[in-house]
């Protein structure tokens, strides 16, 4: 049969899971928390329109014939420079990958790595689309727990001395997908240290770090690595236009060269045409005056939400308290499962949607969590929707009945 020809490398729950990220609700009062999606009507879409006519314009035929694998040099160049100056990263153009968004990035890492079977540590809660890509190799997971400042490193270290032969620990540092959180700079540097020591590759994820609405930028972790044992990845999905689809990443040494190799046995090169767009868009606009004005936007959409969760929010209820990225964690009383209550309660009386937290642990083992997106809504959608949310989580919690 057709069935016993294919590959049986996926687990039918990180299908089940991804989709579990688009709850839908067609009642016309829905309002979602669900999908990271950024604002629309805050896309630079005239510019880029005139961008793109420009690229065309400047290159001519030249554009639509193959390039180079690692992508656009002009654009690989500015990207360097970026990290260069907000990470502490120093590299060049010839360590920049572009990739077809960030999840590209993650997954040609994890095809560059991975053999079935082989150790992979993760934080948990993580982001479900790097468990995607890693469960393809049917990896044996580690799951590491946060804390306030990032990863639990005591309990990181207890489990590189129990299982040393953990291949690759995968992180979201900077306003962590799902929780908000982001991890400390002391954290940064001990964490390679650790992979020094216990000999493993870091994949630092890091598509938000541009939105932080308090702070600038922590160092990249990528920006104490010694070994060239850190591989670097962001997007410009959230700081630009997700459409564009266009990620990067940075590596060095054997690592670059095992990347490139999978890199041109998935796609020999990168969209050529977007990415001279956008590297004429950049030529031309101030990307940081772009992204703050995002992150004004942004920064009253987080606050809302958290003054939301703090008025409607029963005290049984806890929750991150995110200073910059899309997202926020709530962990209800563990006798609550967050997906059970979305489907039969949630929905139908309050006519709002959310992740529920199983997605993002690789054991789809814990229940009571679920994430909250804010980009995608005004702050009046928002404390309308928190209050609805918090009336049907209090009669879950304490059995009283919501008046939604």
């Amino acid at each position: 049969m057709l069935q016993d020809l294919l590959a049986q490398r996926v687990n039918p729950d990180v299908f089940s899971a991804l989709s579990g990220l688009f709850p839908q609700d067609d009642d016309p009062r829905a309002l979602s928390f669900a999908a990271g999606s950024p604002r629309e009507d805050l896309f630079p879409v005239a510019a880029m329109r005139t961008a793109f006519d420009t690229a065309i314009v400047e290159n001519g035929a030249h554009l639509f014939q193959y390039q180079t694998a690692q992508g656009n040099p002009a654009l690989r160049a500015k990207l360097a420079a970026r990290i260069g100056k907000w990470g502490q990263v120093t590299t060049t153009a010839d360590n920049v990958v572009l990739t077809i968004g960030g999840q590209q990035a993650i997954e040609l890492v994890a095809k560059a790595l991975l053999n079935a079977g082989d150790e992979v540590a993760v934080e948990v809660p993580t982001y479900v689309g790097a468990l995607a890509a890693f469960d393809l190799y049917q990896p044996t997971y580690h799951a590491v727990p946060l804390e306030a400042d990032g990863l639990d490193l005591n309990r990181l270290e207890e489990t590189l001395k129990r299982h040393p032969r953990i291949k690759l620990l995968y992180t979201v540092p900077d306003y962590h997908n799902p929780t908000g959180i982001t991890m400390s700079v002391t954290k940064r540097r001990q964490l390679v240290d650790l992979a020094n020591r216990y000999n493993f590759i870091i994949l630092e994820d890091s598509p938000y770090r541009d939105l932080g609405y308090v702070h600038a930028p922590l160092p990249a972790i990528k920006s104490f690595d010694t070994e060239g044992r850190v591989v670097f990845v962001s997007s410009l999905s959230k700081i630009l236009m997700p459409g564009l689809r266009t990620g990067w990443l940075v590596a060095d040494g054997d690592l670059l060269a095992a990347i490139m190799k999978v890199r041109l046995a998935s796609d020999l090169e990168t969209n050529n045409i977007v990415h001279a767009a956008i590297n004429a868009y950049l030529d031309s606009h101030d990307l940081d005056a772009h992204i703050d004005a995002l992150k004004a936007n942004y920064r009253e959409q987080c606050a809302a939400l958290v003054q939301g969760l703090a008025a409607y929010f029963p005290d049984e209820v806890t929750y991150t308290r995110p200073d910059g990225g899309f997202f926020d964690w709530v962990t209800l009383p563990k006798n609550v499962d967050a997906a059970a209550l979305l489907t039969q309660t949630v929905i139908p009386q309050a006519h709002v949607t959310y992740v529920p937290g199983t997605n993002f642990y690789p054991d789809r083992d814990v229940h009571n969590g679920l994430r909250l997106c804010f980009t995608g809504l005004t702050p009046q959608e928002i404390d309308a929707g928190m209050q609805r949310l918090g009336a049907v989580i209090k009669q879950a919690v304490r059995g009283a009945r919501p008046v939604v």
